[in-house]
């Protein structure tokens, strides 16, 4: 996806906003992970308790690093491995980051994305953003535009785009004890 079409969305995330997006699976709501106002603003428009925490998306492992406690060469090389499937890890989290995206947890959720546009859009903003699913906790993940203008109204920003039909919401690993939570 060009820059040009990307800019509204970056401009909403700068300005503490949040924006909808596609993913490989389902849209996905997200901000600036740096951002309080934007990760209270994010979990209210969710319905989602801060406990739970977030995931952070990113182009590659790169944008992860601010994120996460520093890993072996050998947890490096398995988070950069492609899998078949997209897969959220658990990792260590870095001392400084905000408890809104590590909930009651140790470690912190991320995924280097396999959506083109996705990645598109975090080398565009200059690093990760949250990503959570679109909609309100406990209800269907939006997998549309419409869907989002409809259950969602308060999100301005909605990027165009499609998430695969036939996609899974992605697997979730733990780096550290190597067990697959879902």
């Amino acid at each position: 996806m060009a820059k040009w079409q990307l800019k509204p969305a970056v401009d909403a995330l700068t300005q503490g906003e949040i924006i909808a997006y596609p993913t490989e699976a389902v849209y996905g709501l997200g901000c600036d992970p740096w951002n309080e106002l934007a990760l209270r603003k994010l979990l209210k428009i969710k319905h989602r308790p801060w406990q739970k925490g977030l995931i952070l998306i990113a182009a590659d492992i790169e944008q992860l690093y601010p994120f996460i406690a520093p890993l072996s060469d050998d947890k490096l090389k398995l988070l950069s491995q492609e899998l078949p499937e997209p897969t959220t890890w658990l990792l260590p989290v870095s001392a400084h980051i905000s408890p809104y995206l590590t909930g009651e947890h140790n470690t912190i959720a991320v995924r280097v994305t396999t959506h083109q546009q996705t990645a598109d859009l975090c080398r565009a903003f200059g690093g990760a953003l949250v990503s959570t699913s679109a909609n309100r906790s406990g209800k269907k993940p939006a997998t549309t535009q419409r869907e989002i203008r409809f259950h969602l109204p308060e999100i301005d920003t909605v990027l165009s785009g499609s998430c695969p039909a036939t996609a899974q919401v992605s697997t979730i690993r733990d780096l550290q004890s190597g067990k697959t939570l879902r």
